[in-house]
């Protein structure tokens, strides 16, 4: 297929005249994919102006590549839920402790837990017969320590006559006596695809609109060669400079990390489908390079002209198989794969006519393409300048930053290494609460049923209790490990994960629960109930880990190696935290070598526990990663 280039000067009229409609579309189509490709957000200006070059993080350049429309938020005053890579569900301001006024010694009680189900009643319990209420959207299951009167699942009426409803933090609710199921508590609502392409609607009828007004305006112009050359190269960098972060993320793998201790050891059924796919690919992360570098490469191949087509066929090619993927094992990354099989779909259609009589009708083809006259010397060096300004950044910077994440700071794993002795898998030998020991029972609703510590900040232990589901896959920019939730998100069961602090001179450790959503659904669900109530204890300072342990902690910002430092990281450290106040446990621990550790000390309801840990060598079928991130 030959290929002659027009080069001509913007002021010389084109030969060939366009119709009045191929005119008017041009004119919508323009105003929309401009639309699409121009950031729409003040953030996105923020970061570009305030990014530290000497000191970059990651994610300041992959921030500067991921964006997609987001003319909603004009319109909504509302959160943005439309993080390309699934950030955990905004947070709000904690509204203070979830206190119980529960007994010591023979007489105790357990509300439902609050970071999960939300509190109906208290229901107390006496030695040898403990009642445990969870009130999880409607749910009432009733277990009993040593025996059980209903098998594990029947839900049972509420004979309060209180409304039970708990909602979760994005689920539709459920009515009162509906039979539902426990561990589907918590599950994102279903897609709705208007809404998931909102954004792409308003951005065509800002076309429309644009499009309607220049025809009125300009009746004269002939047609739009040149313009039609500048808006292929917005288009072609959008597309190359937005896939070539998306792809680094996976050519060094931490977008889908290899699954965690607890995660293996959860039931493959308390996995949601998204949660699947995403640790199917973390699995083998020699695969997952290879989708980096085919994005990768299908976005540099589209900064140079003669390699556009080649490019764009690769990109629509891979990223149509990441949106189906997405549709079907309902993952949150759908619209954005969609978005670049659109930017490509556009800069293909150019070359459909001639390819088709190329490769169908084998005819003899010439494709004729208009261009600026690059001889003038202003046009030639900017031209350069900023062609070669993007490699410096997207090849270079990014790459470097990229390294440095996968070696140190993986985004969606703790950064912080954990305490080496205590590493591995553990037997719940021994269980007290409030000086009652509870023997082992997998119906048990409030004893730990196995308990695992990683190989970062992270205790993860498992009650027979439902949780409501984090839906998102644990993405987004944290910089507090306490927000890094992959080996949560997306799983039901009863897993709970408590990121920890560690004072290693007086052996404590002071645990918060990092299921943020299901502590937001449970409040959210209590102030709907007339439980909205103000708490005076947000004024006060948040002094739950004393100043002298702190001494001993140390600065967490610093705990990484000192080559992941960057402004971003000091940046977010310093800011102050608007959270939710998080369920909370303060245990000292005791141990030797760590093949048996003790801990003791007071819950997230306030009882005193005593936990005996007994560590045990699990061998798993599934080999471990050659590519494994962090460092611990």
């Amino acid at each position: 297929m030959a290929n002659n280039n027009i080069t001509i000067a913007e002021t010389e009229p084109v030969a060939t005249p366009w119709s009045w409609q191929k005119k008017l579309g041009f004119r919508i189509l323009f105003i929309f994919l401009l639309a699409m490709s121009i950031p729409s957000t003040a953030s996105w200006y923020n970061n570009i102006f305030t990014l530290n070059w000497f000191r970059p993080h990651y994610r300041d350049l992959y921030d500067i590549a991921r964006f997609q429309p987001s003319y909603v938020r004009w319109f909504s005053s509302g959160p943005n839920y439309s993080d390309v890579d699934g950030a955990p569900l905004p947070q709000e301001k904690g509204d203070g402790d979830n206190k119980n006024d529960g007994g010591k010694g023979k007489r105790h009680h357990h509300l439902a837990d609050a970071a999960n189900i939300t509190p109906v009643d208290s229901t107390q319990g006496h030695k040898g017969d403990h009642r445990h209420q969870n009130t999880l959207a409607g749910a009432d299951t009733t277990l009993h320590h040593g025996h059980h009167n209903r098998h594990h699942g029947d839900i049972l009426a509420d004979a309060s006559g209180k409304d039970s409803t708990a909602v979760a933090a994005v689920a539709p609710v459920a009515k009162k006596h509906d039979k539902v199921n426990d561990n589907a508590v918590g599950m994102p609502a279903k897609r709705n695809f208007f809404a998931d392409y909102a954004d792409w609607g308003i951005a065509l009828v800002f076309g429309i609109i644009g499009g309607l007004i220049w025809t009125l305006i300009d009746r004269k112009t002939r047609s739009y060669n040149l313009l039609y050359y500048w808006l292929r190269v917005i288009v072609r960098y959008r597309a190359g400079i937005g896939i070539i972060g998306f792809g680094f993320t996976k050519l060094f793998p931490t977008q889908m990390p290899y699954p965690s201790l607890g995660l293996l050891n959860s039931n493959f059924g308390d996995f949601t489908a998204q949660k699947i796919y995403w640790m199917s690919v973390g699995i083998v992360p020699w695969y997952q390079v290879f989708g980096g570098v085919v994005e990768i490469v299908a976005g540099a191949l589209l900064f140079f002209r003669k390699t556009t087509t080649y490019g764009a066929i690769l990109l629509a090619g891979a990223l149509f198989d990441i949106t189906l993927v997405n549709y079907a094992y309902d993952g949150g990354v759908h619209v954005y794969a969609f978005y670049f099989v659109l930017l490509s779909l556009f800069l293909i259609a150019d070359d459909v006519p001639a390819l088709y009589n190329l490769i169908i009708r084998e005819k003899y083809t010439t494709h004729f393409r208009v261009y600026p006259d690059f001889t003038k010397l202003g046009l030639k060096y900017t031209r350069l300048a900023l062609k070669t300004l993007t490699f410096i950044i997207f090849f270079g910077i990014l790459t470097y930053t990229e390294v440095i994440n996968f070696k140190y700071d993986p985004y969606k794993q703790p950064s912080t290494a954990g305490l080496k002795k205590l590493r591995g898998n553990y037997h719940v030998t021994e269980f007290k609460i409030n000086g009652q020991e509870l023997p082992y029972n997998p119906l048990d609703s409030v004893r730990w049923q196995e308990a695992t510590f990683e190989n970062w900040t992270t205790l993860t232990f498992r009650v027979n209790k439902p949780v409501i589901i984090d839906p998102s896959n644990g993405g987004g920019s944290p910089m507090h490990d306490i927000q890094r939730t992959f080996e949560i998100t997306g799983v039901a069961g009863g897993e709970r994960a408590y990121h920890y602090y560690a004072d290693t001179i007086d052996k404590v450790l002071y645990l918060q629960d990092k299921n943020a959503v299901a502590l937001l659904g449970s409040r959210r669900a209590g102030r709907g109930r007339g439980g909205n109530r103000q708490n005076n204890d947000n004024k006060k300072p948040d002094n739950w880990i004393s100043p002298e342990a702190w001494k001993h902690i140390g600065d967490e910002n610093k705990m990484i190696d000192p080559a992941a430092w960057s402004a971003r990281r000091d940046r977010e450290f310093a800011q102050k935290q608007r959270e939710p106040k998080r369920n909370r446990m303060i245990l000292k621990y005791d141990t030797t070598d760590g093949s048996r550790v003790i801990l003791s000390g007071i819950n997230d309801h306030k009882d005193s526990i005593y936990v005996v840990l007994d560590r045990y060598d699990r061998k798993y079928v599934l080999p471990k990663s050659t590519l494994s991130a962090g460092k611990y």
